[in-house]
Parts: structure tokens; sequence; C-alpha cells
């Protein structure tokens, strides 16, 4: 048993994962993108759970993943599962694992043959769909169990969902450090300037209907066939489109195009000898409807073509990771980005990969619309590289609103700091770009928060919540550490008109501090705000300021 080795990441999100049990956190959610691992980091948790003699309930909802996890789970510890779905059974069992299907195990006659305390943790697979009624009544008859949620990196408009059930984000992995740290391959977005109209397509249950998407994307289908046919030819590629029907005529417009194209979908009795012929290469593209998002691996894609217009990033990222997997000869993935036409902003384009802040995201979407145009659609741009010419453009913008912010704070009689002024000053942009995630983080400062922020300098009353109030005392606390300067620091050297005073060492402020109070709070003649470069010294540190 376990002799699977873990790749560093994965060590630490499985150390997290008990550190937080022990603490009392309960119910945990894990997040790796697609292609990460994360069914052995599981794996090994139930490794874990079993040999402290607990019984362990896997729960999905598809077969594929279901057998996805007992196969990985042999494989890395050689457990053996007993399965809970249509006719198979786990009563009698000796097994002390079990992988349920939540379609089965919902139903009450089902879920009545288990006393509820038989599961003493739950392991759920592609853990976003647990807010849904049937997870709930599976969740809720088992109310002491442990509960870990795994998922491919959602976007944080789920993940205050899932903070409606999850007690903390035990570990996150995200998909810009895989890449950078070689576990996933680079991705190149390719954005090709075939405007999709898609304005009258109208929302359902969160996401555009699928129905209506396939109609407004039929007119355009011959025209990416001709794009697809230039770009594509001698490629891995996977097509995801809206409805079934739409993927079949994808499929025939493509083999039109020389391009030799495989359709699968839900009732496809070949599917398996199908994905099985396009993994050896037999196909040059894979058309499906929604169907390998999930529970479908094939290393060897290094192209996909995202059709299904979609505002949920958690399903834009597990259409791309279907190619962002590492294989023999594949240097980087080629997402072909098309320009969609639509009023709902939330629309998912390759930029919600990897960017955390929206406000990066918009600018590095218009950012590779401006060079489609320019290009003419021919050239691919890493998104990572994309991604830092977007927030330098965003720390720009940013720069310039500061200084007319600025102005406006200098009049202003408070003594404390605006906290926007701090997060500018220092560069922290996770703290300027900070949405709440669970349950307390939401809430209101509490007064312990607001008072240590305001004896530490911070105007509280600009803070929103526990979460953003929590994460800027851990900052200063850290700067304190570091020897950086304070907020009050900050605002009095830059109402002068200092800049970046916030990267200063604490001692060189005070340093300038003290010249200008000597100069009867007058900034010296012989110094430019607008230039002035601190001067590092050795003194030891002390806070008067």
């Amino acid at each position: 048993m376990g002799a699977v080795a873990l790749r560093p990441y994965q060590q630490e999100a499985l150390d997290s994962i008990f550190t937080r049990w022990a603490e009392g956190q309960r119910r945990l959610l894990l997040c790796l993108p697609t292609g990460c691992g994360k069914t052995i980091v599981f794996a090994k948790a139930i490794e874990r759970l079993v040999r402290n003699g607990m019984r362990v309930l896997v729960l999905a909802h598809r077969s594929e993943l279901l057998a996805q996890a007992a196969d990985k789970l042999d494989k890395a510890t050689g457990l053996k599962c007993a399965v809970e779905k249509a006719e198979e059974t786990c009563v009698g069992s000796w097994f002390r694992v079990v992988v349920g299907s939540v379609q089965t195990l919902c139903r009450e006659k089902r879920l009545a043959q288990f006393d509820a305390h038989y599961f003493d943790a739950i392991i759920i697979d592609e853990a976003h769909h647990c807010l849904s009624d049937s997870y709930q009544t599976v969740l809720a008859h088992f109310p002491d169990a442990l509960v870990l949620g795994v998922t491919a990196t959602p976007d944080r408009g789920d993940m205050r969902n899932l903070g409606e059930y999850f007690d903390a984000l035990a570990y996150e992995y995200t998909i810009t450090k895989a890449i950078r740290e070689g576990y996933l391959c680079p991705i190149k977005a390719q954005t090709i300037p075939l405007t999709l109209d898609i304005r009258g397509v109208a929302t359902q249950s969160g996401d555009f209907a699928a129905g209506q998407l396939g109609s407004a994307l039929d007119p355009y289908l011959e025209g990416i066939a001709q794009e697809m046919a230039g770009i594509c030819r001698g490629r891995r590629t996977v097509v995801f489109l809206p409805l079934v029907a739409t993927s079949q005529k994808m499929q025939d417009i493509l083999n039109a195009h020389g391009l030799r194209t495989a359709e699968v979908n839900g009732e496809s009795r070949d599917r398996a000898e199908t994905l099985a012929a396009f993994a050896r290469g037999e196909y040059d593209v894979l058309c499906n409807s929604m169907l390998l998002t999930e529970g479908w691996d094939c290393p060897e894609v290094d192209c996909v073509v995202v059709l299904r217009a979609t505002k949920v990033r958690s399903l834009y990222c597990q259409m791309v990771g279907r190619g962002t997997r590492l294989a023999p000869g594949k240097d980087h993935l080629l997402l072909l980005d098309f320009l969609w036409n639509t009023e709902k902003h939330e629309l998912c384009r390759p930029a919600c990969l990897i960017c955390e802040s929206p406000e990066v995201a918009a600018k590095m979407t218009e950012n590779l619309e401006a060079l489609a145009e320019e290009e003419d659609g021919q050239l691919a741009i890493d998104l990572e590289e994309a991604e830092a010419q977007a927030k330098e453009d965003v720390v720009a913008a940013r720069e310039e609103a500061l200084a007319k912010a600025l102005e406006e704070m200098k009049k202003r009689k408070r003594k404390l700091v605006d906290p926007l002024q701090f997060e500018m000053s220092i560069q922290a942009e996770d703290l300027s770009g900070y949405v709440p995630s669970f349950g307390w983080e939401a809430g209101p400062p509490t007064d312990k928060q607001r008072a240590s922020l305001e004896k530490l300098g911070i105007f509280p009353d600009e803070i929103e919540n526990a979460g953003k109030a929590q994460m800027m005392l851990d900052r200063l606390s850290k700067r304190r550490a570091d020897g950086l300067t304070t907020p009050k620091q900050i605002r009095f050297l830059e109402g002068r008109g200092f800049t970046h005073v916030g990267t200063w060492p604490f001692d060189s402020a005070k340093k300038l501090i003290d010249r200008i109070a000597a100069n009867g709070w007058r900034v010296p003649g012989t110094i430019d705000p607008r230039t002035y470069t601190p001067e590092p010294v050795q003194t030891g540190i002390d806070f008067p300021f």
C-alpha cells in the first residue's frame, strides 16, 4: 500500500486537510486544477482514514467518476471498494471504502438502510455539484461525518456559494502555479476575429440556455470550420458544443473541410472505441456536447475549442483542462478563442483561467481582442505573458487613479489611513482584489478587528468584511516583522508627494520624516518627492510614528 509518491503540492494539500480536520473544521474544500491529480490526493486521504479504522464514502454523480476513483484508489493504495449504485450495494460488504452514486443514495428507501454513523468520512468528487438537493439529502443523513469536497478551481462567486456548506478551503493550487512548476503545459490563446452574436440567448439556471445557444451558433459553424481547417491540422483537437445536434452538425462540416472528425454523446454505442481511436490518433478532431468535461483524460489533446459559451468558470476550466496535461512532444495547449458578442459580461474567456482579479481579466481580454484585430487572428499569445502585460496596464491605471484619490485624501482631516491608499502604496493586488469565500469572511469586521486596525493606523470604516480585515491585520503584522513602513508613515509622506512609500524600509521613512520635522515640517528644498529614492539605514527598529 502507498507506493505512489506524491508531488510536493499534493503532500501539502494532504497535510493541510488533516490539520484542518484536527482543528475542528469538519467540512473542507480542496481545489486543484484539472490534470493535477485530485483523485490521488483524496485516495491518499482515504488510505489514512482507513488506517485509523474509519469507513469512507466517495460520492459522485457519474459512473465514470466512480470507476475512476475506485481504479485510482486501488493503484495508489491497494484499497478495494464496494459499490452503492443501481442494483449493486455495499450492505454486508467488509470493504472500508464505498464508491456511491448520489442519484442512488438520495432515494429515501436506499438511504434508510444506513445508520447516521455508518460513514465516518465522505469524499465528494466534483464538489461544485454538492449544493444540489440530491447531494444535500445524502450529506444531511450523515451529519457527523468528516467531509472533503474536491473540485477544479472555481471562481470566487462559486466559492462564496460553496461556503454555504463548507467550513474552509483546505488547500488551493492554481493553474498558473501548476504551469510554472512544470506539472501542466503552457497555454496559448489564439483569438479569432470572427464575431459570434449571442446577445439574444437567455440565461437559465445561472448560465446560457443551451438550446438557444445551439440555435444562435448554427449560422457560424461553417466560418468556424474554415478557421479550424487552417489552424487545427496536425493537432489533436477537442471541440465543446452546446447541443448534441450542434455537435453532430459540426462533425459533418469539419469532415467536409478535410479534418478527420468524430463525435461522441451520451447515446453513442461505440463511445469507448471512438475515444480510444481518437487517443491513437485516428481522428484529428473530437466533437462533443459537454460529455467530456469530467471523467475523461487524453493527455495528447493539444488544441481546445470552446463553442459552448458559459458564465461558469469551473465549467470553463474543466473544458480547457482536457488539454492541459503533459504529453511527449507537446510543448503547449492551443486554445482557440472566438469573439463573442454578448451583453452578458460574465462570459468566460481565456483570461478567466489565470486572472484572479476581474479587473486584470477584463484588461487581458481587451488586449487579446486588440491583438486579434491587429494580427487578423494569426497570433497565438502565451497566457502568462498576456496576464503579466494586463497586470502592468492595470497597475498603471490604478496609479493614475490613486494620484487623483490621494489629492482628495490630502483634504481629509482624519488621522487614519484609507485602506485604498495603503493597498496601492504597498502594491498589494491580493488585498485590493480580495473577495470573501467562506462564512465568517463575508460578515462585517468584528469590534476587535476594527479596534486593532484603528490602533495600527488604518481607517476601519472602509473595510467591508471580516475576511478583508483579517487579511489586512496579517499583512500589517508581517510588515512590522519585516521592518517596512507603517500606514501612518505612508499617509504622511505620500501626502507630501512621495511615491510608493509602502515599499520603503521603516527606518528610511523615519529618517526622512525626522528631516522634514527638523525643517519645520516642510520638505527640504534639496529633495524632489517625485523622484526621491530612500537611503538604506542600519539603525534598530522602533515604531514611535
